[in-house]
């Protein structure tokens, strides 16, 4: 199966590493050549623009940080649409907004080109393991063709309906990852500056029938943790597209967002605060500073 792959940034290129080994012939392409070094040494073919990589193939993936980099990708000046062939398969893991993915979807398929959405959740060491949930949003038919494929990058692909539906559940994913963080903060912060312990107070509160789940396990690994990024991180920039593009679904659809446009002003705050190359997490040290308190805090944000 010839494979085609654009993007190979924190997230992309270990799926695009797993996707080399499923393929039989595979061609990466991306702003830095340099990012695909070990791809290439291991066989793969290099593109120098979109417009090449999508030529022949029959499956072309996107993995891509913003809906206007997907956008150019497929509609700009040496673009896939100028190449791609009838009869490929377009395989969106980008988590981009479900205007674009609807736009490119009806832009395809006016030349015979399926584009399906299949944004992922699991963070980068998830896409080293191929321990991530991948979202899938099409012709089922198409997903059932494809799904082999999916499965050689991720252990957890599930269908989700027509396009545009895996996009509607990454963005709900990201508003909910994003909500837990800020309110697990919030109620630890505020036990804290109370008198207790923090090991304590997290310790008493997954005890509870209410605090049986996830979003404490984090807080028993605290420690000091400055939220530096690296390439293992999932960065608060991302996250803050993510829940812009999540708030914005909600409010087309006429959806009262309240606890949700306030984590979005935390999000921006921390943009403004520089933070946009850190951890995701950082977003809990906006809550626990503006209370005088000071937290220990495990590595760990948006998943």
């Amino acid at each position: 199966m010839k494979i085609g792959w654009i993007g190979v940034g924190n997230m992309g290129k270990p799926m695009a590493k797993h996707i080399q080994e499923f393929a039989t012939e595979f061609t990466v392409c991306d702003l830095n050549q340099e990012a695909a070094a070990d791809i290439l040494e291991n066989g793969g073919n290099w593109a120098e623009t979109p417009s090449i990589c999508a030529e022949n193939k029959d499956i072309l993936f996107m993995s891509l940080p913003m809906p206007q980099d997907v956008e150019k990708v497929c509609l700009g000046k040496d673009g896939i649409i100028e190449t791609i062939k009838e009869g490929t398969i377009i395989l969106d893991a980008s988590t981009n907004s479900l205007s674009m993915v609807k736009k490119l979807h009806k832009l395809f398929e006016q030349k015979g080109v399926e584009f399906l959405d299949c944004p992922v959740s699991g963070g980068v060491v998830g896409a080293m393991k191929k321990d991530m949930s991948i979202m899938v949003g099409g012709l089922e038919s198409t997903y059932e063709k494809i799904k082999p494929a999916l499965d050689a990058m991720g252990d957890k692909a599930i269908y989700c309906g027509p396009v545009g539906s895996g996009t509607i559940c990454k963005l709900s994913h990201q508003l909910f990852s994003g909500l837990l963080l800020s309110i697990t903060t919030e109620v630890l912060t505020s036990g804290v500056k109370a008198g207790m312990d923090l090991d304590t107070l997290v310790d008493a509160i997954s005890r509870c029938a209410s605090a049986k789940n996830p979003p404490f396990d984090n807080w028993k690994e605290a420690s000091d943790y400055n939220f530096e990024g690296d390439e293992m991180s999932f960065y608060l920039e991302l996250a803050a597209k993510d829940v812009r593009l999540a708030c914005e679904m909600g409010r087309e659809n006429k959806v009262p967002l309240d606890m949700s446009n306030i984590l979005e002003q935390k999000v921006i705050e921390a943009l403004n605060n520089g933070w946009g190359k850190k951890n995701s997490g950082i977003v809990r040290k906006i809550i626990a500073d503006r209370a005088g308190v000071e937290l220990d805090y495990a590595p760990g944000g948006f998943a």
